[in-house]
């Protein structure tokens, strides 16, 4: 039924054409977010009526329920979205659906024009939402009547190409219909099922109902915007579920707001479980940016750092500007601010549930201290924060327990001015190894770290509260005072180490850089130590660098108070060759207590002709 009188038909603006010469030629992946953008404006349009009413001004059907109905007829090949919302006069129509008045739009054009159309999802973002109905559409036709009682209804109708007809209506509701005709590959979109997905997508928090063909198709609510007070813990599980797509409740929530310096809402979530650890791939970011509850960018990539990608949730600002896009996302002072307020908010949420909750911190540690670990070798602006987060095992305490830094420092000893660490790939090994001997005879705590990036991050840290973070096993290693080698059996003569020095060092050759009596050692013959580093990243090196070998660089450390190495002495005192065989052996027992990988060939023939040495 035609409920329109004559019309007059008029040209659009020219950058209006230009918008729609790229819309209607031009192939886009994203195509549906067409159908974000006119819900979008129909919610605006809802809010606008809503403000008025709240401020006492008389509006036209004033009992008209404030909702989105959404028609689709897969006969015909229509979309029609409703609102009862603000609506527009003609002026308004030729205003908001003829011309582009709004800043930034024009430039977005250009953009477009030059073929940059990886921003044309944000489309809307420029106040010109309304032109991608012609992406799917061949036709459409706008039916309206402003709020103000006195104005009559107007039809607005176009194909998208130079020009559009504005008539007027009889008897048009309060609101704004939009009917689109699709074009022929379009004609998914009259199909229920895809609107409602999309509107899952896209739509889900928006703030007023929105009907598919009678049925209420946004059911979750946009639990972020409302306060954590009536909230119940069923509903925040659930909106988990819905946003992060799992079965599983969650491990941690965090929901704040805040007015300043940026105003923000935002409701994240820790998984209960780290699927990146089980082998399922590097996970993509989880976290999706909203602009007043409507969806701007799912799973923002430059919200929140790179190692807090395992979060679920949303970010919700209104001070997102109207010229943003991907490409300037990441550049943006804005954004830079706003991820260092998110990211700031949640270590310190991280820092209060492992002072008041340590056992279920610990959980979490086990199952993501990877990412904070990630964060902290790489992330300058957050590692003194990151690094109060750091846990580890060590020698004071029992298997499975774990110790901050803060704690470590806190039982020092009196004279004691660094933090000692040593790497292993077991707590076992790290205690049976020849290391950790000198700090067990004096008390001394010293930290397990289990992977390299742990020495990565210590060393790299330098110092924590004025005390230096130290490797058990560097070659330079300093003691308190008083922590010097233990009693016990007497070592040999000064003169008489350094000869067997000199002489392990000719016999060695160039398996080591130097060979030097230990003060550190109390029931091991030798050790291994690196010039450089430590030999976990050694042994790291070994793995990723099949060329690498331990033999190219090391000092050997000789307890000269050890009946094997005063044996040794011996047997080179009295010109016996196997000195030199018992030598190379304990050169090689050395490297394989360092965690390094030797050559078992040579090995193998030398304990057999150290074992006919024995059995004679």
């Amino acid at each position: 039924m035609d409920n329109s009188i004559s019309g007059q038909t008029r040209e659009f603006q020219a950058e209006v054409r230009q918008l729609l010469d790229i819309v209607v030629n031009s192939l886009y992946t994203d195509r549906e977010i067409f159908l974000r953008e006119l819900i979008s404006n129909a919610a605006d349009a809802m809010e606008k009526l809503r403000y008025l009413q709240v401020t006492g001004q008389e509006v036209e059907d004033a009992g008209l329920p404030l909702e989105i109905n959404i028609a689709t007829d897969n006969i015909a090949h229509t979309l029609t979205i409703s609102d009862t919302g603000i609506g527009m006069t003609e002026a308004e129509l030729v205003e908001n659906l003829g011309t582009i008045a709004h800043s930034g739009s024009r430039e977005f054009i250009k953009r477009l024009a030059a073929g940059d159309q990886k921003d044309f999802h944000l489309i809307g973002q420029f106040g010109v939402g309304f032109y991608s109905a012609f992406m799917v559409a061949k036709n459409v036709t706008v039916y309206t009547r402003s709020y103000k009682g006195d104005e009559p209804g107007w039809i607005w109708t176009s194909e998208g190409f130079g020009s559009y007809n504005i008539s007027e209506g009889m008897n048009l509701p309060r609101g704004t219909k939009i009917v689109l005709k699709l074009k022929d590959a379009a004609q998914e979109f009259a199909r229920e099922e895809t609107v409602k997905r999309i509107i899952k997508q896209y739509s889900s928090f928006v703030p007023y109902p929105i009907l598919v063909n009678g049925q209420k198709a946004n059911t979750i609510q946009a639990l972020w915007t409302k306060n954590k007070s009536e909230i119940s813990e069923t509903e925040y599980n659930e909106f988990y579920k819905f946003i992060a797509t799992a079965y599983d409740d969650p491990m941690f929530r965090l929901h704040f707001s805040s007015d300043a310096p940026l105003a923000i809402n935002a409701l994240l979530f820790v998984p209960k479980d780290n699927l990146e650890r089980h082998g399922f791939g590097r996970l993509d970011p989880g976290t999706s940016l909203y602009c007043k509850k409507v969806l701007i960018q799912e799973k923002a990539k430059d919200i929140l750092p790179e190692w807090l990608r395992f979060l679920r949730g949303v970010v919700d600002s209104e001070e997102l500007p109207l010229n943003i896009s991907r490409e300037t996302m990441q550049d943006s002072a804005l954004i830079a601010r706003l991820r260092k307020v998110i990211t700031g908010r949640f270590l310190k949420f991280l820092e209060e549930q492992a002072r008041t909750e340590p056992e279920k911190y610990k959980e979490f540690w086990e199952k993501f201290g990877f990412f904070i670990k990630e964060g902290a070798a790489s992330d300058f602006t957050h590692q003194d924060d990151l690094v109060k987060l750091l846990r580890f095992e060590s020698s004071k305490g029992e298997p499975g327990q774990l110790v901050s830094l803060k704690e470590y420092v806190d039982r020092m000893q009196p004279e004691q001015e660094f933090i000692y660490y040593l790497n292993g790939p077991a707590r076992e090994v790290i205690e049976a190894g020849p290391y950790l001997e000198i700090f067990q005879e004096h008390n001394l705590e010293v930290l397990y770290t289990r992977e390299a990036v742990d020495d990565y991050i210590l060393s790299l840290l330098g110092q924590f509260q004025g005390k230096k973070t130290v490797s058990a096993d560097q070659a330079d290693l300093e003691l308190p005072p008083g922590a010097g080698q233990a009693n016990g059996e007497e070592a040999l003569a000064e003169a008489e180490a350094t000869a067997l020095s000199q002489w392990l060092k000719e016999v060695l050759g160039e398996k080591v850089v130097d060979v030097r009596p230990s003060k550190r050692l109390v029931r091991t013959p030798a050790i291994v130590l690196s010039q450089e580093g430590t030999y976990s990243l050694q042994r790291w090196m070994q793995l990723v660098k099949k060329d690498f070998s331990p033999q190219d660089s090391g000092v050997l450390e000789i307890n000269t108070r050890h009946q094997v190495v005063k044996r040794i002495n011996e047997l080179r005192q009295n010109g016996d060759p196997f000195a030199g065989i018992a030598a190379e052996q304990i050169l090689i027992n050395a490297q394989i207590s360092a965690g390094l990988i030797v050559d078992p060939k040579g090995m193998v023939e030398r304990l057999y002709q150290i074992l006919a040495r024995a059995l004679d």
